[in-house]
C-alpha cells in the first residue's frame, strides 16, 4: 500500500486547508457495533500520516464519548489537524431513547462549552449545526454561532442537512465554511439545490456516509442478518428486508468499474464522490468513517483514482434505483424541506 500523502483543498473562501479526504470518527465510539479503542487510535495516527487532517465528531456520538476519546489525539497533534464537531441532537427528557433537535441559544452555548471541555481545546476549528430545528429561524441559530466566533470559541461555521434556501439565509448572517450532508452513489438529492447554492456561495461540501454506511463496500448485504444487534444500520430501511436485496444488486456496475481499475468497491464509490468536485465545480471533502488502519489506506488511495466518462455514465443510474429511505424517520433529514 502506497504511503503517498493525499492532496489538499481549502474549505470555503476563508476556511482551513485540509486533506481532500477527512475521517468520520463516529464509529470509534458508537453506532456500528462494539468499538475497539486501540484499533481506532492506530487508524487516527495512520490517517494523519497519509495527509488526512479533517477529523469529524459530534457531541451526540455516544453522548459525548467520541469527543472525549478524540481529545488525547487532538491534543498531541493540535497544530496539524482540524477538529470538527456539532451541536443540536439531544435526548428527550421524557424518553432517553428519543432524540430531539435543539437550536436555541441557551442550548448552543451550553453545548459548545461542553464540547470544548470534552475535546480539551481552547477553540473548535469547525462547528456545525448538526440538524435543523424548524421552529427557530435559521438566522437566529447562525447568529448565536457567529457570536461564538467573535468570542474566540469557534473558528469556522458549518451546517448539516440543510436545504439550499437555508444555506443562503444562513450565509447572509455569517459566512458558512462547509455543509455536511449525505452524498454517495446511493444518495444524491442534494445535487438539486444544495450543491448549486454551495458552489455559488463558495461553501465546501463535506459528504458523510460516502460509502453508504459500508453497504457500497459490500461488507454487508443485509443489516438484520450480518450486523450486531446494537448496530445503528439495522434501523435504516435501505439495509434490511427486500430493500437490502434490491440494493445489493445495484452494486454490479460498481464491481465492473472496480475490476477495470484493480480497485475495491469502496474505492470506486469514494472516487465517484471525490470526483464530484470537478463535476460540480466546488470543493468536496468526504469523511468516510472507519476504525481500521488498512481501510484508511484503502480510502485515501481512492483519491488518486480518476473515473472515465464512460465509467461515470455506467454509475449514473444507481441512485435513482435505490429502494428505501435513508432514515426510518426522514424528518431527521433536509429532504422533506427542500
Amino acid at each position: 500500500m502506497t504511503d503517498s500523502r493525499i492532496a489538499t483543498a481549502r474549505l470555503g473562501a476563508d476556511g482551513p486547508e485540509v486533506g481532500v479526504q477527512g475521517l468520520g470518527c463516529m464509529g470509534m465510539s458508537w453506532a456500528y457495533g462494539p468499538p475497539d479503542a486501540e484499533q481506532s487510535r492506530a487508524a487516527l495516527s495512520r490517517a494523519l500520516e497519509l495527509g488526512v487532517t479533517l477529523f469529524d465528531t459530534a457531541d451526540a456520538y455516544g453522548k459525548g464519548e467520541n469527543e472525549t476519546f478524540l481529545s488525547s489525539f487532538v491534543g498531541a497533534h493540535r497544530d496539524d489537524l482540524v477538529i470538527a464537531t456539532k451541536f443540536a441532537l439531544t435526548s428527550s427528557p421524557d424518553d432517553p431513547y428519543k432524540r430531539i433537535v435543539r437550536n436555541d441559544a441557551p442550548y448552543i452555548r451550553a453545548a459548545v462549552e461542553a464540547s470544548l471541555r470534552r475535546l480539551d481545546v481552547d477553540v473548535i476549528d469547525l462547528y456545525y449545526m448538526h440538524r435543523r430545528d424548524v421552529n427557530i429561524p435559521i438566522e437566529e441559530t447562525v447568529g448565536v454561532m457567529a457570536e461564538l466566533v467573535r468570542e474566540g470559541k469557534v473558528k469556522h461555521l458549518g451546517l448539516s442537512e440543510v436545504t439550499g434556501g437555508e444555506l443562503r439565509a444562513a450565509h447572509d448572517v455569517h459566512p458558512i465554511t462547509a455543509v455536511q450532508s449525505e452524498w454517495s452513489l446511493f444518495s444524491r438529492d442534494i445535487e438539486a439545490a444544495v450543491v448549486p447554492a454551495a458552489r455559488e456561495l463558495g461553501v465546501a461540501l463535506v459528504p458523510y456516509s460516502p460509502l453508504g454506511r459500508g453497504f457500497l463496500t459490500g461488507s454487508f448485504a443485509n443489516a438484520d442478518e450480518d450486523l450486531t444487534s446494537d448496530d445503528f444500520r439495522r434501523t435504516m430501511p435501505r439495509f434490511t428486508g427486500e430493500n437490502a436485496s434490491a440494493n445489493a444488486a445495484l452494486l454490479e456496475p460498481v464491481r465492473t468499474v472496480a475490476e477495470a481499475h484493480g480497485a475495491s468497491l469502496g474505492q470506486i464509490a469514494l472516487a465517484w464522490v471525490q470526483q464530484r468536485a470537478s463535476v460540480h465545480g466546488l470543493t468536496v471533502v468526504p469523511i468516510p468513517g472507519t476504525t481500521k488502519s488498512r481501510r484508511v489506506e484503502e480510502n485515501t488511495a481512492a483519491t488518486r483514482i480518476v473515473l472515465t466518462d464512460g465509467e461515470l455514465a455506467l454509475l449514473e443510474p444507481i441512485a435513482g434505483k435505490v429502494a428505501g429511505d435513508r432514515y426510518a424517520d426522514m424528518t431527521f433529514s433536509s429532504a422533506g424541506r427542500e
